[in-house]
């Protein structure tokens, strides 16, 4: 093994045919901190301290986008977040799963639901990292309410 590093992230390289990438634990909780500091924003209904967590989680050329809403730049992200937090209120999100990664991009599923309570929607974000921030998100609802009308 040598040590080495991919897409700024340190990682071990197996010498031998196969040449395996494996990113070392450090490398995976960083990713695992990064995607619950997104988690987070979904969360967080103080304007501040929203605001001052995407910019420490989105490049400023950042996108998301899933069937139901899309945000463009930071503060595209943070007004569609204000948005889907007025539409459920007292609701939040929860990753459940473990953050699946490589080559720089990531896979994780979550709720939303209230505190304790069954979930209303879920589904399954894949991201791209750049750096140590997210560049893009795309999400993919496995359930959630029909929308009215």
């Amino acid at each position: 093994m040598r040590a080495g590093k991919a897409n700024g992230q340190l990682v071990e390289i197996a010498e031998g045919q196969d040449h395996n990438i494996r990113l070392t634990e450090a490398a995976m909780s960083n990713f695992t901190d990064l995607v619950d500091r997104y988690i987070a924003i979904w969360n967080e209904s103080d304007d501040e301290r929203r605001r001052d967590l995407i910019t420490r989680t989105w490049t400023e050329d950042s996108t998301y986008l899933d069937p139901m809403v899309r945000g463009e730049g930071r503060g595209g992200i943070d007004a569609m977040i204000r948005g889907v937090q007025a539409q459920f209120p007292g609701l939040l999100f929860r990753r459940t799963s473990e953050v699946d990664t490589h080559n720089g991009r990531v896979r994780f599923a979550w709720e939303l639901g209230p505190q304790g309570g069954p979930a209303l929607a879920g589904g399954v974000d894949f991201g791209v990292i750049v750096g140590d921030r997210f560049q893009t998100i795309t999400g993919f609802l496995d359930f959630a309410p029909k929308p009215a009308g």
